[in-house]
């Protein structure tokens, strides 16, 4: 009988096990980060909104490997941790992602909550050095954030409300009609300071106009705006300025637009969940937008990558994209890899040299203050089809036409941080 030597024995059997053992390998161990927003509640809309930009996000970098590490490539995952729009639970929310061991957390929805979890961050790697943890805020936007109470551990990537205000006032500054405007806002540290500085702009640079109204009512607790709709009318005032976001937006718009209220309304948030469909063809010319970016930004890069994003997102509830988050999750995939391993000290090391381009749109941090440096752009309410609006938002039928685009050494503003580094 012929035999086959053991050696020779070994090795087929060795070879016909290959694939079983190669297909017996742990996946890499996921890098996880932690976003912790309200997922449900008033706010719940805006936080699924910034779930699918994330997980959008993670799923391009993921698709081309992974994050380059020297133990291999590994990819990025997005664990939900549902603040209910509150801080009390958004710091629980904190505590429980330590407990799991990420260092790397995500949130933006509001200033209040994000000032709660930067300091609470500080806090933390002061007692605990070799678990610390850094924050990534896409829109918490009160200027003081990267400004007197900025952090080494917090890094912004929105446009903070002082910013996105100096932008507005570049058409208000244009619009000589205008003569009279009402200011309304969320009575927290964001709308607080939005309505602050609106006086202080409006006083400096169109003394001319008369402030109606200034008024701040409660976050995400009212349920009829009517009764603010109707002083606004009654007011006289020919334009609204407001920072409202979220359902204290689309309330507000919705019942302006049932009293008659017939101004324009300046915004930072306009464009976004449910306010072009609430404010109808009576937005059309009137509403005002800005933002880090708009789908009706005029270059094919920009138009390439929101057909990408609603091929991924086809239902038109899902349509509301954030260049900047996109921006974020490629900072932080190219600060990993330049860190060379998972820990928040040695990657926030690598955050302050972000520079990152996307679709055509470039951002770099500022490693003074940690606040991103990006365009901006201003839009006005339009039909879809008209010139210069070729997508409308959430299948509404309106969308926002560019008329306005403020390049990032435009947009930058002064600021009084002094960065404590560990």
């Amino acid at each position: 009988m012929f035999r086959i030597p053991v050696s020779r024995r070994l090795a087929a059997c060795l070879l016909m096990a290959l694939p079983a053992l190669v297909s017996a390998q742990p996946a890499p161990e996921p890098i996880r980060i932690a976003l912790i927003e309200g997922l449900s509640g008033p706010a719940g809309l805006a936080g699924e909104a910034v779930w699918r930009n994330l997980v959008w996000a993670t799923e391009r970098v993921n698709a081309r490997g992974g994050v380059p590490l020297p133990g291999g490539a590994r990819p990025l995952r997005i664990e939900r941790f549902d603040s209910k729009g509150q801080t009390e639970e958004a710091l629980s929310a904190l505590r429980l992602a330590s407990d799991r061991g990420i260092a790397i957390v995500a949130q933006g929805n509001s200033s209040a909550a994000a000032s709660a979890l930067i300091d609470a961050i500080g806090k933390h790697n002061e007692r605990q050095p070799a678990q610390r943890m850094l924050l990534l805020n896409y829109a918490a936007v009160d200027p003081a954030l990267t400004n007197e109470r900025c952090s080494y551990w917090h890094f912004r990537f929105d446009a903070h409300a002082d910013m996105r205000l100096n932008a507005l006032m570049e058409l208000i500054r244009e619009d000589r009609a205008l003569k009279s405007i009402y200011l309304i806002g969320q009575d927290y540290s964001f709308g607080q300071g939005v309505l602050r500085q609106a006086r202080r702009l409006l006083e400096q640079q169109r003394p001319d106009v008369r402030i109606a109204g200034d008024e701040l009512h409660p976050l995400s607790r009212i349920k009829d705006f009517l009764p603010y709709a109707a002083k606004i009318k009654a007011s006289g005032a020919q334009a609204v300025l407001t920072g409202n976001w979220g359902n204290d937006l689309t309330l507000l718009v919705k019942a302006a637009r049932e009293v008659g209220f017939e101004g324009r309304f300046y915004t930072f948030y306009g464009n976004a969940l449910g306010a072009p469909a609430a404010i109808g063809e009576a937005g059309i010319g009137r509403v005002v937008a800005v933002a880090d970016w708009l789908p009706n930004l005029p270059t094919p890069a920009s138009e390439g990558f929101y057909r990408q994003f609603r091929q991924r997102f086809p239902d038109p509830a899902d349509d509301y994209v954030h260049l900047r988050m996109q921006l974020m999750v490629e900072a932080l995939a190219q600060a990993i890899e330049r860190a060379g391993r998972v820990e928040a000290g040695a990657i926030a090391a690598q955050l302050e040299r972000a520079d990152v381009t996307l679709a055509g749109q470039r951002g770099r941090m500022r490693a003074d203050d940690h606040q991103f440096q990006q365009p901006l752009a201003v839009g006005v309410m339009d039909r879809q089809g008209q010139p210069g609006v070729p997508f409308d938002v959430e299948g509404s039928g309106y969308g926002f036409r560019v008329v306005r685009q403020i390049p990032a050494e435009q947009a930058a503003l002064p600021h009084s941080c002094r960065l404590q580094r560990p």
